[in-house]
């Protein structure tokens, strides 16, 4: 019954998602942690903080990890496991390759059209607002720290990568390298307490 579930959560989330993986991370959210209770909401946090460091797209790499941790919390073994994942990420993948198909032979000839161009002048506003709800999300205890002092030190971080990566362009896989140096440091349990 879960391989069902999960096959036609991720197929409304591949068929829905608009505006790529960061903007089918609320959408997918919704589907795992709130209504199927897949997950808890930490560990979403954690697959998608692993689903950004990973090669390839966030939406599939999320869909991935959720398909295989949804299986195993269910009660299976790890080898049904892979199974979820298999299902899951197929699943978030089926409708966009189905619909680049059937776009890709009318796309290129009307793409200038009046009625193309409307259409996606109203898709691009739902895109960013799906991109800030994914924002918001991620904006929580588990990513912020619950203590006065983690939330200053995680905002400095956000805040200081944000700059880095925007204005001075600096490589993202120099601040993941950065940030998770600083992370250890701050908020390992072993080391002296600084927090």
């Amino acid at each position: 019954m879960i391989f069902l579930q999960l096959f036609y959560a991720f197929f409304k989330i591949g068929l829905f998602g608009f505006g790529g993986g960061y903007a089918m991370i609320s959408m997918i959210q919704g589907e795992v942690v709130t209504r199927h209770e897949w997950l808890s909401s930490p560990e979403f946090t954690d697959i998608i903080a692993i689903s950004q460091m990973t090669p390839g797209p966030i939406g599939i790499n999320s869909a991935t990890y959720v398909g295989y941790t949804a299986v195993i919390n269910a009660g299976y073994s790890h080898t049904i496991g892979i199974i979820g994942s298999v299902i899951a990420t197929f699943a978030v993948v089926f409708p966009s390759f189905i619909l680049m198909l059937l776009i890709s032979k009318f796309f290129l000839k009307y793409q200038k059209h009046p009625i193309i161009t409307s259409v996606f002048n109203g898709l691009r506003p739902a895109v960013i607002g799906l991109m800030a709800a994914a924002t918001l999300i991620l904006i929580n205890p588990e990513n912020f720290g619950s203590s006065f002092l983690q939330i200053i030190i995680s905002s400095i971080l956000f805040i200081g990568t944000f700059i880095a990566s925007y204005r001075y362009k600096v490589n993202p896989i120099l601040l993941i390298l950065i940030c998770g140096a600083l992370g250890f440091l701050f908020f390992n349990k072993s080391m002296p307490a600084f927090i």
